[in-house]
């Protein structure tokens, strides 16, 4: 990844308009970008500037992502800072870099903007200035996240437009709601529009190999056979703190590894996926008739959630007339809490497979007259 950035060939010079990355919580993204891919960028050359829109809700996202440039520019202008040995080769003073601008009006009203700002930045150090924002649909929805992402929008093309560039900025965002994320680079509307959006591939078996191997180095420890502790990975929905739960209740318990460490998994991704279904009944009885529809339609290609079928359909199920628009709003409601996406028009789909399963799951228990959970104990509640 950190050379298609860096270093696109022609085919993926498309990665200079933004990158758009998505995946569901949990599975490991932030873990990813701190100690994978930064380090890689940064061991190319790169300048990277990190900022999560989640570290402080009280603040908004511009401000986050001020504070963020304003803390590399000022350990580059600071003698003695490591992030200023990175750039030696460049002939820079002992006293740091120097810029045109004003470091603390950076942000505020009258202030050097972030295409002025970033334009400097690159061409002080020569190279490619990475800014990557984790959780970065946080930015849509106000005015001054709108705002932000039209001066980034701004920034990009004022750096990488120019003739013979020293550098380049690229953009890279990050998120668990997946719809939005996809929304930021396929949205006409949107500043980024055209940029490149993809999935964030959850981690798989070597992951587990890896762990299993690590662990095996403990004197007594108790772990499942390789096969088992990936089948109960897969059933955690790859989400690697779930997998430590896991493994630490496994300690525990009495039964043989590879009996106990299945149930184990199953109860935790039964109880996480409840939180889930619960948010999808607190929203009313619509909701449910509506997600129960998305889930059917995953696996029939049936996604006609507008049709008269459908309307009357949930006209039977909550006992009362159901209009379009009621369906309608219903629905931007659901996507705002990231239970269901947008994947095109007019289709949709589960947020996350993990919870569409135990949907599936529930209903299917519910026909048969059977409890819906299953007790940490592994019998039923």
């Amino acid at each position: 990844m950190a050379q298609q950035l860096l270093k696109p060939s022609a085919l993926q010079v498309q990665v200079r308009s933004g990158v758009f990355l998505s995946g569901i919580r949990r599975i490991g993204k932030t873990t990813f970008l701190r100690q994978d891919l930064i380090p890689a960028l940064e061991s190319m050359g790169a300048l990277v500037i990190y900022v999560d829109l989640w570290a402080d809700r009280s603040k908004s996202p511009a401000s986050l992502v001020h504070e963020a440039v304003k803390e590399t520019l000022s350990a580059l202008s600071a003698s003695g800072t490591g992030l200023l040995a990175r750039f030696k080769g460049l002939n820079i003073s002992a006293a740091g870099l120097s810029f045109g601008f004003q470091l603390d009006a950076v942000g505020k009203p009258g202030g050097a903007t972030l295409g002025h700002v970033f334009t400097e930045l690159v061409d002080k150090v020569k190279t490619d200035v990475v800014l990557i924002i984790d959780e970065v649909q946080h930015a849509l929805g106000t005015e001054d996240g709108t705002n932000l992402l039209f001066a980034l929008k701004a920034a990009r093309d004022a750096v990488n437009t120019r003739p013979g560039t020293p550098g380049h900025l690229l953009v890279l965002g990050t998120g668990s709601h997946k719809s939005l994320v996809a929304d930021m680079a396929t949205r006409r509307s949107q500043p980024f529009a055209g940029a490149v959006s993809t999935g964030y591939e959850p981690l798989g078996s070597g992951f587990v190999s890896w762990k299993r191997d690590q662990l095996g180095q403990i004197k007594g420890i108790k772990l499942p056979s390789h096969e088992v502790m990936v089948q109960g990975f897969l059933a955690v929905g790859q989400r690697p703190e779930e997998l430590q739960s896991a493994l630490v209740l496994l300690q525990s318990r009495p039964e043989a590894p590879d009996i106990a460490f299945p149930i184990i998994c199953s109860t935790l991704a039964s109880a996480a996926a409840e939180v889930e279904i619960a948010t999808i009944e607190g929203l009313g009885a619509l909701a449910s008739a509506i997600f129960d529809r998305v889930v059917s339609g995953n696996e029939s290609g049936e996604f006609k959630l507008f049709s008269a079928d459908a309307i009357n359909s949930y006209s039977d199920q909550i006992g009362m007339p159901v209009d379009t628009p009621q369906v309608q709003n219903m629905i931007d409601r659901m996507i705002t809490a990231n239970l269901i996406l947008r994947q095109s028009h007019g289709v949709y789909a589960v947020a996350d497979p993990f919870v569409r399963q135990a949907w599936q799951q529930r209903k299917a228990m519910q026909l048969l007259g059977a409890p819906s959970q299953t007790g940490p104990d592994g019998g039923s509640n």
